[in-house]
């Protein structure tokens, strides 16, 4: 029979362990996110070595394995004198991994912008610099919105594996948890839930989110 007793008697360290787990993924996300920006617009660039250098740096770090990258960065990268504190082993692992997947999300949403945009605010004397960040990227936001909360799910569910180089993050704090309790179902099924709502509110704001970016494009249209 199930019994939450213990569950509930650590509350806090739950707590502890789930603000740990936003913040490891909100800063995961903003520095991918500045990451991903000059790899997205190395790919569109017209410099066939930049297209070449950021395509790799894409197909390389969609192709590593997050576990085995967290225990490189946490455990290898010491001995050749670049040692980190757990919290920023996670950032820098997830950071290097989703800012290859928003690179790619970016890209996908300022091909789909058409072209006579780029024309039309060109003949009306903007800059390249004032096309790509008043013209193409509210408009790419806008296009890839829904990709790029999937992504921020993904990363969060992610984070669950930064428990093997000692943060204590929600999947931590339930590990602990079982371990003393003897109860691993009920700390295990707790940790679950409320990575469930912490990705279901997530959702919730990216189709807010969405919603209002329609309606501002919208009223820029009319």
């Amino acid at each position: 029979m199930m019994d939450f007793s213990a569950v509930f008697a650590e509350a806090h360290v739950f707590l502890r362990g789930t603000v740990y787990t936003l913040v490891v993924s909100a800063l995961s996300v903003v520095v991918g996110f500045v990451i991903a920006l000059p790899v997205c617009a190395a790919r569109i660039s017209q410099s066939l070595i930049l297209q070449r250098a950021a395509a790799l740096y894409v197909s390389f770090w969609r192709g590593v394995p997050l576990l085995v990258l967290l225990l490189l960065v946490f455990y290898a990268l010491p001995y050749i004198g670049l040692a980190f504190p757990p919290m920023a082993a996670a950032v820098i692992a997830l950071s290097l991994c989703t800012a290859a997947y928003q690179a790619e999300i970016l890209r996908g949403g300022l091909i789909a912008i058409p072209q006579g945009q780029r024309d039309a605010a060109r003949a009306l004397g903007l800059t390249r610099w004032q096309i790509r960040m008043q013209v193409e990227l509210p408009q790419a936001l806008r296009i890839v919105m829904p990709a790029l909360v999937s992504d921020v799910m993904l990363v969060v569910k992610s984070s669950a594996l930064v428990s093997v180089v000692g943060v204590l993050d929600l999947t931590r704090a339930s590990q602990n948890l079982a371990a003393s309790s003897f109860r691993p179902f009920e700390a295990y099924l707790a940790a679950l839930l409320i990575y469930l709502v912490i990705n279901v509110l997530i959702a919730q704001a990216g189709h807010y989110l969405e919603l209002r970016l329609a309606v501002g494009h919208k009223r820029f249209r009319l």
